[in-house]
């Protein structure tokens, strides 16, 4: 059974014409709903997108059995003023995916946005994220370690920080990880792309150099896109660690308290990962359709067909194939 972890809801172009318009007011009409009946959002699901078939015929293409759906993150517009916005907004993507899950139980499950608006407390995300897991049936939440979208990056505590507290303090309570995935990025410097990297990396390194697992050993997270630059440069982090009184532990058994997904489309990059952080801290995830959903001109093959080369790894037993595949989404997100 192939489990995608990583992927984003298609969305009915009603939900961004309805998002334009409350950016347009600023709220002051109130909140309103994007009102996207059942029969419409199947119908999006099996349109053509991405330049390519339906979602839902993507996923038979590539041989996917079940997605995990969140919010897309450039969307997601966590900087934005009045806060009240960030919140409208967020909750309406997750009532979107909630529908979603719904209609098509045996193929996608929720992985709710949290409305992490720039300067407020984390402890107001905390009344959606309930919502999400013990009404609407979700799996986990996806987390932007930066909500300034890069405004403010020295304004924004690090994942080590006890600001984030009482948000580790749920997670654990609920039992549900949180995935890391920044979101947008509001300047001409780089692109949301690089900004995803930056911040894994930025929030990998965080994470091991803080007590969070001490105070929190039941806590599980997620690293999106390979966990950015930590597997690449490894070595440069776990040197100073080795180094008597720098670091509790060595950075790579720091760094294997986490999980980190496949979203990466070359074979040297997968095989990378997996020999650094290990196929049992590895979640399978493609991200289709999304960034990845191009063919290659030099190969014909969608760059983001990537169970071929886990596959092809004969270095990889039979079973751990399968924890990458499946087996440790199971367990990380509950997944029956």
């Amino acid at each position: 059974m192939i489990i995608d972890a990583h992927a984003h809801v298609t969305a009915h172009d009603g939900l961004y014409a309805w998002k334009a318009g409350l950016l347009s007011h600023r709220g002051n009409h109130g909140r309103g709903t994007a009102q996207i009946s059942d029969d419409e959002m199947t119908a999006v699901l099996s349109s053509p997108t991405f330049g390519t078939k339906s979602h839902l015929e993507q996923l038979k293409e590539l041989g996917t059995d079940f997605q995990l759906i969140s919010p897309r993150p450039y969307q997601s517009m966590h900087s934005e003023k009045p806060a009240k916005l960030v919140h409208w907004y967020t909750e309406e993507v997750n009532a979107i995916i909630g529908q979603q899950q719904r209609l098509f139980p045996k193929t996608f499950r929720g992985i709710c946005g949290l409305p992490q608006a720039w300067g407020e407390p984390i402890e107001k995300c905390l009344p959606e994220l309930n919502r999400c897991i013990q009404e609407l049936g979700m799996a986990g939440c996806l987390l932007n370690t930066d909500p300034s979208e890069g405004l403010g990056t020295n304004d924004v505590p690090d994942l080590g920080q006890e600001y984030w507290y009482p948000l580790w303090e749920r997670l654990v309570e609920l039992d549900v990880p949180a995935y890391l995935h920044s979101a947008g990025v509001r300047t001409e410097r780089h692109s949301y792309s690089v900004h995803f990297i930056n911040e894994e990396t930025i929030a990998v390194m965080a994470l091991c150099r803080s007590k969070i697992f001490k105070d929190f050993p039941k806590l599980k997270i997620v690293v999106s896109h390979g966990g950015g630059a930590i597997p690449y440069q490894v070595g440069r982090f776990q040197a100073p660690s080795l180094r008597p009184g720098r670091a509790p532990e060595p950075f790579i058994d720091s760094m294997r308290r986490l999980y980190f997904d496949t979203v990466l489309y070359s074979e040297e990059a997968l095989r990378l990962l997996i020999k650094t952080v290990g196929p049992d801290r590895c979640i399978f995830g493609a991200e289709r359709p999304g960034v990845g959903t191009i063919k290659d001109p030099k190969t014909g093959r969608w760059m983001d067909d990537i169970q071929p080369f886990i596959e092809g790894f004969d270095w990889l037993t039979a079973e751990e194939k399968t924890q990458i595949f499946s087996g440790n989404a199971r367990q990380v997100f509950k997944l029956a």
